[in-house]
């Protein structure tokens, strides 16, 4: 192999999904994902589950990885892994695997942010993708998050607005939930919002100061709504199921999207990025692609396959650490509640 490539390997594992990536020079040869359909059954991530499913998971996953992009172990500068946040049994199956692997081989271990990741996947060489350009402001929002980050420099980042509660996807599958559908719920919401009118129930936005969100008060709002309706009509649900999907999508996009005018107004900065598994919704997509030609913004979606928990976007970041030679050393720790 020519000295000039630089092959990243990634592992992601901060909650149910064991991911393994591989790139060289920010290009992706492969990326690996190894999905935990146990959780399905509990309608939510069950911790002690997903860690032992990252246990069986986390070798098979890696040798795809390295065979799928036709190099071997010996190939590799250095392991990438999340430090966190995420479930601490999760992110300890990641940690210890890529410390030993990384020990092994000698060469660099390089511990990465998992929201900073979601940002950073804008920064992976693919066709038809546009990088961002600094500064600008990332909106990730996922299962487990909503924030608006200002992003300066690759990693010079402030985050300028969060939830106060609930994440946004939590928002959505708790609502799915709320509907009887299945988890998650976010994905089947979008598909049913397509058919339904958005404007046919009205959900009451919660005021919070600022760049914060709130989404507790809305979800119990939807309860309360629901529970009301299948009291004089218990087919209620079954009969309006599109329409409610739509105007519960509707009201997450405009929360998301009042926010985010603010922001742009706080900051002057109109270049905005969002990552993060909720952000393959095609409502929040067609919000920002509206708000380009309305508002004048640039928007920066990344593709499909990098906006859920991958491990692409970890190794996008062990590569812009290793071009630093920003390394950790053996005694780093998985952290849970890891702050941007």
């Amino acid at each position: 192999m020519s000295s000039k490539n630089t092959y990243i390997l990634g592992i992601e594992s901060s909650c149910d999904d064991t991911a393994a990536a591989i790139l060289c020079n920010g290009n992706v040869l492969s990326n690996v994902v190894a999905n935990q359909s146990i959780h399905e059954k509990y309608g939510g991530v069950v911790p002690e589950l997903a860690s032992r499913a990252h246990q069986q998971n986390i070798v098979p996953v890696v040798d795809q990885a390295i065979e799928q992009a036709g190099i071997s172990l010996s190939d590799l500068n250095a392991v990438a892994f999340t430090q966190g946040p995420g479930l601490m049994g999760s992110l300890l199956v990641g940690t210890s695997f890529a410390k030993s692997l990384a020990y092994g081989l000698n060469i660099p271990l390089i511990d990465v942010n998992h929201m900073q990741a979601h940002i950073l996947a804008h920064f992976i060489e693919n066709e038809g993708s546009e990088k961002p350009e600094f500064p600008f402001l990332a909106m990730t929002i996922s299962g487990g998050h909503t924030q608006i980050v200002r992003v300066d420099a690759h990693f010079k980042m402030t985050v300028i607005g969060e939830t106060i509660d609930d994440a946004v996807g939590e928002a959505f599958d708790k609502s799915g939930k709320i509907l009887g559908l299945g988890y998650p719920a976010g994905p089947e919401i979008d598909k049913r919002s397509k058919l339904g009118n958005p404007k046919a129930f009205k959900f009451t936005k919660p005021k919070v100061a600022g760049l914060n969100f709130s989404f507790s008060g809305l979800k119990t709002a939807i309860l309360y709504f629901i529970q009301k309706q299948l009291k004089e009509n218990p087919q209620f649900i079954e009969e309006n199921l599109d329409d409610v999907c739509a105007s519960i999508q509707y009201t997450i996009i405009e929360i998301l999207m009042d926010k985010l005018k603010l922001a742009v107004k706080e900051t002057g900065i109109n270049r905005i990025a969002i990552g993060g598994g909720v952000s393959a919704n095609s409502g929040i997509r067609a919000a920002l692609k509206q708000a380009e030609s309305q508002y004048g913004w640039k928007t920066y979606v990344p593709a499909f396959e990098f906006t859920t928990d991958n491990a692409a976007m970890i190794a996008i970041v062990g590569y812009l650490k290793y071009l630093e030679k920003e390394y950790a050393d053996q005694t780093i720790m998985a952290t849970a509640r890891l702050k941007l």
